[in-house]
């Protein structure tokens, strides 16, 4: 992780895709207590550091993540993501063109909790969700073309569902219909850029995060 921002409130960083956000079942010390470690040697702070998730990447996904460094700062920041008042935006490699540049993406998502999967379906049904993206075509390289995406909504795997839907998978994204995953595990979606008002300050923040390493990203 790389620290993107910080002040008496909040902290983000540049998650990289290997890193939890949240402890799971696999054990792994997950991005919050590196913070927390991070924190505490930083101002040799006795005791118990505060560090609140206030949302989550997947871990095969790099990229901001913001988390709170006061409890004040969590509770405003939970309501915010809820009531979507956190804007973000991804960038994604994906192997095949999209039909059209740009559009908006309509579906209605079902989690299968067992797979830790989500299906796509292009009506309502039994326990779906609505889920609403944007996307651009922002670039090609030789082999592949990238795409900005703007969710409208935060559902579970939602732009990696959405866009398998529309016949273009995440490169190295297995689960969702791409023929080979990425030798380091990742897949090809990066949270590039977030804005908002600042819980406590009220000021506007707005951060990019520094693309992934290698040719790939670099390509465009």
């Amino acid at each position: 992780m790389t620290v993107v921002y910080e002040d008496n409130h909040i902290i983000v960083v540049n998650k990289s895709a290997s890193e939890i956000v949240q402890g799971d079942k696999t054990g792994d010390t997950p991005l919050s207590e590196h913070v927390k470690v991070y924190l505490k040697e930083k101002y040799n702070k006795p005791g118990n550091v505060f560090v609140g998730v206030t949302h989550r990447l997947d871990r095969p996904v790099s990229g901001l993540v913001v988390l709170a460094k006061t409890s004040k700062a969590l509770t405003r920041l939970n309501d915010m993501f809820r009531t979507g008042d956190v804007h973000k935006v991804y960038w994604a490699i994906v192997k095949n063109c999209p039909k059209e540049p740009e559009g908006e993406l309509v579906h209605w998502l079902v989690r299968n909790e067992k797979q830790n999967k989500s299906y796509a379906y292009d009506r309502e049904v039994k326990d779906s969700k609505k889920a609403v993206l944007r996307y651009r075509l922002i670039g090609h390289s030789t082999n592949y073309h990238l795409l900005e995406v703007e969710l409208q909504t935060g559902r579970h795997h939602q732009i990696r569902c959405q866009l398998a839907k529309m016949g273009c998978p995440i490169k190295g994204d297995l689960k969702y219909g791409s023929p080979r995953s990425n030798p380091d595990g990742s897949i090809c979606l990066h949270a590039r850029r977030i804005h908002f008002i600042h819980p406590v300050s009220k000021l506007p923040i707005e951060l990019e995060a520094p693309l992934p390493a290698g040719n790939l990203w670099n390509g465009f």
